[in-house]
């Protein structure tokens, strides 16, 4: 692919929707046919034709709007983050391969990092140099991170790491590991805490495959073997981890992946046109069952559309969004993971003799079917969710 040209960005001052447009005029005259997952050409994109296109949607302005010129970013505001991430969730594109570094690590390195660790990281981040895992999950410490185990013991000008993680996206393809350890024992809980930006590359680090109910290897446990790291890798101050780790999560369950409610409404877009396609199951359409359960989803998703706005405004007036984040998280992946149920129950009846689109929505929504069974589990599980709005926003008591 071909993607070495670079477009004029407009200014967004010039108009409110300005960058929007620019958004839907480049990626409808460049996004290659074969990455949309409603067409016909679909096939799934090798590492090195994603990362393609993500530097090319980044050269177009479309990556890294909020992050400062100094460290590669466009300095724009949420505005205009939220404006492009409506475009790209109206198409039906895959995910990004380099999420973990876009949304997790290069916010954190903004937040807590040295100087040289961002010169060095984030434009490397942004033009798809490197790409990135998180080691947070242990066995003994999912959504708990008070639980964890992984230590880390400094050694002069450097640190010493044993641990194990585990559910980790993407370690296979990772040239580094934004890594929790602790510092003290378990009985410190959020005392001790701290982050390090390790090369995956390290002796000592053993990534392990883990093979998911989609038959892909996305996730894996990483196991650390007296990993020695200089004290250079370190992010913040060794009682900063716990801090770092909750705005990791505060941005991931309220900032992060803006376009999910306007992806969803592609997904039932390509659900419906996919149905009409087939005479049997455009008659399953006209059932009224089937009329209520799809008008609760749009229902549902213009719900997250007003969730993720209000979010926005009140970001851009100067509120810190902190435990709400947990109420578009809990939304967004119970809704998703309802409505996947009711795709998988129309495109089950998916026949050999079904039209060709129906047919590519089967493969499709039998997948996201599959896969929507961890989005009430990562980034936070459902109950972890729960509590922290009972807590945090009713002030409920913990004894209740």
């Amino acid at each position: 692919m071909d993607f070495y040209s670079k477009p004029v960005i407009p200014n967004p001052a010039t108009s409110p929707d300005a960058y929007r447009k620019h958004a839907r005029e480049w990626l409808t005259n460049n996004v290659p046919t074969h990455m949309l997952a409603d067409s016909l050409d679909y096939r799934a994109p090798t590492l090195q034709e994603s990362s393609d296109w993500e530097a090319a949607m980044y050269r177009a302005g479309l990556a890294g709007m909020t992050w400062p010129k100094t460290y590669g970013g466009h300095g724009l505001g949420l505005r205009e983050h939220l404006a492009v991430n409506k475009e790209i969730g109206a198409l039906a594109m895959p995910e990004s391969v380099s999420s973990i570094g876009k949304e997790l690590a290069g916010p954190i390195i903004m937040t807590v990092g040295t100087e040289a660790q961002k010169q060095t990281f984030l434009p490397a981040i942004l033009q798809m140099k490197n790409y990135w895992c998180q080691g947070f999950s242990e066995p003994d410490a999912g959504s708990d991170l008070v639980r964890l185990r992984t230590r880390a013991i400094q050694e002069g000008d450097s640190w010493r790491i044993n641990g194990q993680k585990i559910w980790t996206s993407g370690a296979a393809k990772a040239h580094y590991c934004l890594l929790l350890t602790r510092t003290g024992t378990v009985a410190d809980k959020h005392r001790g805490l701290l982050m390090f930006a390790v090369p995956m590359d390290t002796p000592g680090i053993r990534v392990v495959p883990i093979r998911s109910i989609d038959n892909k290897e996305s996730f894996a446990e990483v196991f650390f073997d007296d990993v020695v790291v200089p004290d250079s890798a370190r992010l913040g101050a060794p009682d900063e981890g716990w801090g770092a780790a909750i705005r990791v999560l505060s941005i991931e369950r309220a900032t992060n992946r803006m376009y999910r409610a306007w992806r969803f409404e592609c997904e039932l877009r390509q659900l419906v046109q996919a149905s009409l396609s087939d005479r049997e199951l455009s008659l399953r359409l006209k059932e009224s069952y089937y009329q209520r359960r799809i008008g609760q989803v749009l229902s549902e998703i213009d719900a997250l559309k007003g969730l993720v706005e209000k979010s926005v405004d009140q970001l851009m007036a100067g509120d810190a969004i902190g435990a709400r984040g947990s109420l578009t998280k809990l939304y967004w992946s119970e809704c998703h993971q309802a409505f996947m149920a009711l795709a998988q129950e129309i495109v089950s009846q998916v026949g050999p003799s079904s039209s060709a689109l129906a047919q590519r929505a089967r493969q499709h929504f039998t997948t996201a079917y599959l896969f929507s069974h961890a989005e009430t589990i990562y980034a936070g599980t459902t109950e972890v969710q729960l509590d922290i709005i009972a807590q945090r926003i009713m002030q409920l008591p913990k004894d209740i």
